[in-house]
């Protein structure tokens, strides 16, 4: 589905993704762990169209993304759910929502399909439509951010670091509600620093260093090796 050939990202002079070659096949959740700094937002941001590869293509069934304006990328289904939330604080639960499905605004029926499919996996949220976003706790404005990336209908979802300064107990419901929408039939490449929690739904992971995939596996080689471990899981 997703396809990335020799992809670098550069800032001026610093070169932030250097050949970066990896997939996404359909209906998979794979993991892209990595420290800080180590390019994960850099990546999503070029697939995004927010940051535009120095070399390289990515193609997502076939088509070229590269060159392509961010709204053409999410009308073909790809999503990025941002890093930090990034949502409309005075505005509504409901208003921040619909900003997701602006790529489809004159289908009006199939967004109301959508937002109820939505308002389903978080029922909080129907409680909470007409409250400001900024109201909620962090871990409803992070169900709103998936909310209104899933009001975009995608194909494939990129969620970068989604546990982010959230409380044990909300980041293990926030895996169970990924895993969960993966189920439902979206492909979703999760980005994340919570190793162990993140591998554990996965299908297969990647691991991000400098600018550079180091590794790659499935769920069982990932948590197995010993290199992972040490540097991601503490253990």
């Amino acid at each position: 589905m997703l396809q990335l050939n020799n992809v670098d990202v550069c800032y001026g002079s610093f070169k932030a993704l250097n050949r970066i070659n990896m997939s996404v096949q359909s209906g998979e959740l794979v993991v892209l762990l990595g420290a800080n700094g180590a390019g994960k937002t850099s990546l999503f941001n070029a697939i995004s169209g927010l940051g535009r590869p120095a070399a390289g293509a990515i193609s997502f069934d076939g088509r070229r993304l590269d060159g392509l304006k961010p709204s053409a990328i999410v009308s073909a289904g790809v999503v990025q759910c941002a890093e930090g939330r990034k949502l409309f604080p005075q505005m509504s639960v409901l208003q921040n929502l619909m900003l997701g499905a602006y790529v489809h605004r004159r289908d009006r029926a199939g967004n109301r399909q959508r937002l109820d499919e939505v308002m389903a996996l978080f029922p909080i949220l129907a409680e909470k439509g007409q409250q400001p976003a900024g109201s909620l706790s962090g871990g409803q404005q992070q169900m709103v951010a998936i909310g209104r990336a899933l009001m975009s209908r995608p194909r494939l979802l990129m969620l970068d670091e989604p546990s982010l300064g959230l409380a044990p107990l909300v980041v293990k419901q926030m895996f169970e509600i990924i895993k969960k929408i993966n189920g439902l039939g979206t492909t979703v490449l999760l980005a994340e620093q919570n190793a162990f929690a993140a591998l554990r739904i996965a299908d297969r992971a990647y691991v991000m260093e400098n600018g550079q995939l180091v590794l790659e596996g499935d769920q069982d080689t990932m948590l197995g090796n010993e290199q992972v471990r040490k540097a991601y899981i503490g253990a």
